[in-house]
């Protein structure tokens, strides 16, 4: 595989706030430090967000790769993410991501191939292998027709 380069631009605006954005995309993102941190700022993303949501959005690219290439019928997949911000050798650093994916799927025969796809997603994750945080899951399989009763 050849090499791929992603290119973000930071700018800073105030205070403890700033502005990221790609010369490949049409959006820009506020960030700012947390208000858990001194002169935090509430209501804007911070590198803590974006870091676990590095993560999470990983899992499910790698997830629809694998699905798709094994045959997976689906029909919704969510994925809530909690990133825990400690101290590691003294230094704050995340030290977890844990993930929750919930997926749909409409045939109760794919539901031990479904938990298999998504643990393979985890491990294959490209981000979750290039962190030291530990990632958990907690995944979910609901049934179509568990739903409709």
């Amino acid at each position: 595989m050849e090499v791929h380069k992603y290119q973000v631009d930071l700018e800073w605006i105030m205070d403890r706030k700033g502005e990221i954005s790609s010369p490949l995309l049409n959006q820009k993102v506020e960030i700012a430090t947390p208000p858990e941190f001194a002169k935090g700022m509430p209501g804007f993303w911070s590198p803590e967000h974006l870091f676990t949501a590095a993560v999470s959005s990983c899992f499910m690219t790698t997830f629809l790769a694998i699905a798709e290439n094994s045959g997976l019928e689906f029909t919704s997949l969510s994925c809530p993410a909690e990133g825990i911000l400690g101290k590691k050798e003294g230094k704050y650093a995340m030290t977890e991501i844990l993930l929750k994916p919930v997926l749909t799927i409409p045939n109760i025969e794919d539901r031990e191939k479904a938990e298999k796809i998504m643990m393979k997603a985890e491990r294959a994750c490209l981000i979750s292998n290039s962190i030291t945080s530990v990632v958990h899951m907690e995944t979910e399989v609901l049934i179509t027709e568990d739903l409709s009763v």
